[in-house]
């Protein structure tokens, strides 16, 4: 007999996994739009115009070509978002801290589509603002999180890096769920025992200058990750594509 009951998408069950350890760290969620302003998607987070990292985010510029024939324009340009980070600049212009927030969202790059890029997937924002908040309380939250999204013991390290937006960056790891750090001959850590998972770092200043905020007064972490990323090492998915395609035969294994 067969079963034709719906299935969760493997994207949606990450993403509710997510959004529901978090909510009970204490972060809201939050969203903004997909076709963003250049002004959000790079000046607020200290990437101006004449910066090579935007080379960082291969980008997707919107051109209106009905407001063009009619003789309008923006006043800014518009890009197809390239991160989930503009939605932290919108939010501190309009928030006061204390903040924390999870932005869950789709991104888009203008680069080759391979079994591990894709031109549209999905990332994970969070952004902590308090008065005391240090990297410390950003390995906490990581902490937990890891440990309960791969449903073992997990421990966090941090690597140096760099973000325009944030200041220290660092790559974050965790520890493998499959070898807990015992195994050779692992396949998801190449026997490294560590699994490069995502990017982070304390709130760079001028960000919240930016937005009216004292780094006097206030301190944050920013982090991002993928979630397709995520999603293929804790189901053992090898082709990013495999998510985006329809195939019911994916999906109706969960």
């Amino acid at each position: 007999m067969i079963d034709n009951r719906g299935h969760k998408h493997p994207l949606t069950r990450i993403i509710r996994e997510m959004v529901d350890i978090f909510g009970d760290l204490g972060f809201s969620v939050v969203d903004g739009p997909e076709r963003e302003l250049e002004k959000y998607n790079f000046d607020m987070l200290n990437i101006p115009a004449d910066h090579p990292a935007r080379d960082m985010w291969d980008t997707f510029w919107v051109h209106d070509k009905e407001a063009k024939a009619k003789g309008r324009s923006y006043p800014e340009r518009t890009v197809l978002r390239t991160h989930t980070s503009p939605v932290q600049a919108r939010y501190m212009e309009e928030h006061k801290p204390p903040l924390r927030i999870i932005v869950p969202g789709k991104v888009y790059r203008y680069e080759a589509t391979d079994a591990t890029h894709e031109a549209q997937f999905y990332q994970l924002e969070g952004l902590m603002v308090d008065r005391h908040v240090t990297l410390a309380n950003l390995k906490g939250v990581l902490t937990t999180l890891f440990t309960r999204l791969f449903k073992t013991a997990s421990e966090v390290r941090f690597r140096p890096s760099y973000f325009p937006f944030t200041e220290p960056s660092v790559e974050v790891d965790v520890t493998c769920f499959i070898c807990k750090r015992n195994g050779a001959e692992c396949r998801v850590c190449k026997g490294t025992g560590w699994i490069e998972i995502m990017g982070a770092g304390a709130v760079q200043p001028s960000v919240l200058h930016r937005v009216g905020l004292s780094p006097d007064e206030w301190k944050g972490f920013a982090l991002g990750m993928g979630i397709e990323r995520v999603a293929m090492l804790r189901f053992g998915v090898d082709d990013v594509r495999l998510f985006h395609q329809g195939d019911l035969r994916l999906v109706n294994q969960f």
